[in-house]
């Protein structure tokens, strides 16, 4: 039931929320420019790896050397507020329409992080990523790796369709109340395959 229902919510929601997207589409080009969206590879559905697609919230600022600057001097104001509202993640309704994602389900990572899950942790990739998920109401991007990535298993490994009712009314109130949103997740988390690897050399 789970596919079938993500691609009624979807089409419900690209009907709804068409106005939405085409207003932050237009106000995207005029801060930005050409290239409106962000596209990157990341994991999906059995470590299939698949392109995501959000709208741009930072500028192409390079240094002095061609290198991109920090992502919290790239940021623009409207950027900031796209990512406080979610409003940048409108555009995986498209990733949901092609099978790339679900409404509900671990979030999708960086393809970097592959070779760094423990057993337990690859079973996230048992489900199509979502746009929201457990660990997103639970804390989001506040939790550490563990919590957030033991929360994903036990999405996996109780898939139900109240679970994801329940998900999608925490998240409805979680993105209107501005709780648990980083501008720039990484700036105070450490990325997965570097966090990893610390612990291995201190072990």
């Amino acid at each position: 039931m789970k596919r079938p229902a993500d691609l009624l919510v979807v089409s419900l929601g690209l009907l709804v929320l068409s106005p939405v997207i085409i207003l932050v589409a237009v106000v995207s080009r005029m801060q930005f420019g050409k290239g409106i969206f962000f596209k990157q590879k990341r994991i999906g559905l059995h470590e299939h790896i698949f392109t995501i697609v959000k709208f741009r919230t930072m500028t192409n600022e390079k240094d002095e050397e061609g290198n991109l600057l920090p992502d919290e001097e790239r940021i623009t104001r409207y950027g900031a507020f796209l990512r406080k509202t979610s409003l940048d993640e409108l555009p995986q309704l498209w990733n949901v329409l092609k099978g790339d994602m679900s409404i509900i389900g671990p979030r999708p990572l960086f393809v970097r992080y592959l070779d760094y899950y423990t057993e337990r942790g690859k079973k996230r990739h048992w489900a199509r990523p979502g746009i929201t998920g457990l660990a997103q109401v639970s804390g989001r991007n506040n939790l550490g790796w563990d919590s957030r990535l033991e929360l994903d298993v036990r999405y996996v490994e109780n898939i139900a369709l109240l679970l994801d009712l329940k998900i999608i009314c925490k998240t409805v109130l979680q993105v209107l109340k501005g709780e648990d949103v980083r501008v720039v997740p990484g700036k105070d988390a450490k990325p997965l395959n570097i966090e990893r690897k610390e612990k291995i050399h201190e072990q």
